[in-house]
């Protein structure tokens, strides 16, 4: 007797059509997180590298150099060769992020640690071979291009950083900084014990926000919204702290541990703010650094164009 077999019934839960999106969603890698803040008084190698430079600034300007070294012969000629080779070299990067086939020589995070080390050794070279001293014409037209050159890199690398994770990380995007703010409200930390300063956090992140949509105005805002966050944060401290206290009058539990709910409700504030204040200036600084290229390349090539006059008027005259 031929045995009959029933159908199978697929009882798998159904697949929305948006659950393939999601899982690639899921499965999309998060961008890395910033690195750590560091307060101002910690070392990094940018600040030591900056501070090294100062020193031999200081040291150049105050030594007789004019009796030490000589900008025709010896190490000051050599100084002059290394500064001006340096300075030259800087224009690699550029060429290293826009061709793919240079790939091979490092890549460009290498070559962007390389660019900012040429950037300040090349400059301190160039001093040392001038002696911290005017010359003539042609090598004074040389060294101020230089020296315009040299603020103009460093005005950049204050934008870049801005707009990047760090130094040397990813290019961030104004929805990360919202999402790094907004998931940031979620953690009260020690905040609970001062019941009107969430609300007052609110209105003061209301105040920071509020954007001018004429060039000028977005331009300053990072002028202006830095003094806004400033007196926020010092106006809303206070107003915590008082109150923070008058809850540790009352309550023996705030009392015992009131010095550790003030510390964090001071770094609470803080880190509220300035996330807030990072989302305000983003555009700022993206526009800021648009124009810093337009202008920092004309003046290298300026840089460029002096360079070469200064060492044939030298070898040839």
């Amino acid at each position: 007797m031929p045995t009959s077999t029933a159908p199978r019934i697929d009882r798998s839960p159904a697949r929305s059509p948006a659950a393939p999106a999601a899982t690639a969603a899921a499965r999309r890698p998060s961008p890395p997180p910033p690195p750590p803040q560091t307060r101002w008084w910690q070392p990094t190698p940018a600040r030591l590298g900056f501070l090294l430079a100062a020193l031999l600034i200081a040291a150049g300007y105050n030594l007789p150099l004019a009796q030490l070294l000589s900008p025709e012969r010896g190490a000051g000629y050599v100084l002059g060769i290394v500064g001006g080779s340096a300075m030259l070299l800087l224009l690699y990067y550029p060429l290293r992020k826009r061709f793919r086939s240079l790939a091979i020589t490092g890549s460009v995070k290498t070559w962007f640690q390389i660019h900012m080390v040429l950037g300040v050794a090349g400059p301190l070279c160039i001093l040392y071979h001038s002696n911290f001293s005017l010359g003539a014409t042609n090598s004074n037209a040389a060294l101020f291009a230089m020296l315009v050159v040299s603020a103009s890199g460093i005005v950049g690398r204050y934008f870049y950083a801005r707009i990047h994770c760090g130094l040397y990380g990813h290019r961030t995007n104004l929805g990360e900084l919202q999402a790094a703010a907004a998931e940031l409200r979620e953690k009260v930390a020690g905040a609970a014990f001062v019941p009107e300063l969430l609300s007052a956090l609110e209105a003061a992140e209301k105040r920071i926000i509020v954007r001018g949509k004429t060039p000028l105005r977005v331009l300053l805002r990072p002028v202006t919204v830095g003094a806004r966050t400033w007196f926020e944060r010092l106006r809303l401290t206070r107003r915590a702290v008082a109150e923070l206290r008058s809850t540790a009058a009352r309550s023996r539990v705030v009392a015992e541990r009131h010095e550790h709910f003030e510390r964090a409700v001071r770094r609470y504030i803080a880190r509220r703010l300035q996330a807030t204040r990072q989302v305000a200036e983003f555009e700022s600084y993206e526009k800021l650094f648009s124009l810093w290229h337009v202008l920092h390349l004309p003046l290298f090539f300026m840089l460029l164009i002096a360079g070469v006059v200064h060492v044939v008027a030298v070898h040839v005259y």
